[in-house]
């Protein structure tokens, strides 16, 4: 969950509508079928999508599981002064939603595994009445193949539910967390993922708020026209970071594999000081 700062602004709402890649692709759940599994107060603070009908399996098979997620979802807010402190390996944002569930037993979690292969071999005896017999060999010494599976971390997995939240990390990183799901989900040890970044509609929020230092004091543009001006947060959440769009692409390309997926996007809606211009 490392913030990374950026210096591509990301690209106004109206230009990325009409780019099918960066919306619910056809392995996509319906909506209304979504809105079957997820509670209408969820829906209306954050962006939902549903993958290989992950909200259906949740809500049916885990959902002591998935009301801990809407819980901590519920419980979770932010401020202007959050998104405006510098992040550093874990800002204070990914913070706010540990300190929520930990406590209730959701833990960081890593596999790995070796591969232990064995070999049978046999010998073909030709009989004399054209027919043909195979005979089984001894078998030979299994192979061990070492840290055959060495997936990466996930932040919160309780029994089979995994979770993972990208506030403003590299967009590689849902390659990372997407492949750490499948690898779960293919081990046989999780039956779905959840994951939690930023909605496209944060992106107004970001013009406005400013940039500031370590202290929380107020950074200013130094150079330019514009100097002395409040430095805005817009160029630290880029383009190439993690938020819904670079989210669903991948999503659509299918990189997590056959592992449901159940998506939230945090919207303006769960920022305590923030109004509408």
């Amino acid at each position: 969950m490392p913030d990374q700062e950026q210096t591509d602004a990301l690209p106004p709402e109206e230009e990325l509508g009409d780019d099918v890649a960066l919306r619910p692709g056809p392995n996509a759940d319906n909506s209304a079928d979504v809105a079957r599994y997820i509670s209408a107060e969820v829906r209306a603070r954050y962006e939902v999508h549903s993958y290989r009908h992950a909200a259906a399996i949740l809500a049916t098979s885990f959902p002591a599981e998935l009301a801990e997620i809407e819980q901590a979802l519920l419980d979770f807010n932010m401020t202007t002064h959050d998104i405006g402190m510098p992040g550093g390996n874990e800002s204070v944002i990914p913070k706010k939603y540990s300190r929520i569930l930990r406590p209730m037993g959701w833990v960081e979690t890593r596999i790995q595994g070796d591969l232990l292969v064995r070999m049978q071999e046999f010998d073909e005896a030709f009989l004399d009445n054209d027919k043909t017999r195979k005979l089984k060999r001894p078998e030979s010494e299994p192979h061990l193949i070492e840290n055959f599976i060495d997936g990466h971390k996930i932040d919160y997995v309780k029994g089979r539910v995994a979770c993972d939240l990208e506030w403003n990390s590299k967009d590689q990183t849902f390659d990372r967390d997407l492949y750490a799901m499948r690898a779960f989900h293919e081990c046989g040890l999780i039956s779905a993922g959840v994951v939690v970044t930023r909605s496209m509609s944060m992106n107004p929020v970001f013009d406005a708020v400013t940039q500031l230092d370590k202290s929380g004091n107020p950074e200013t543009i130094e150079k330019g026209p514009k100097a002395g001006q409040p430095k805005s947060v817009k160029a630290k959440y880029g383009a190439s970071t993690t938020w819904m769009g670079k989210l669903l692409y991948r999503l659509n390309a299918g990189r997590h594999g056959a592992c449901p997926v159940l998506v939230f996007g945090m919207t303006p809606k769960l920022i305590t000081d923030w109004k509408e211009p």
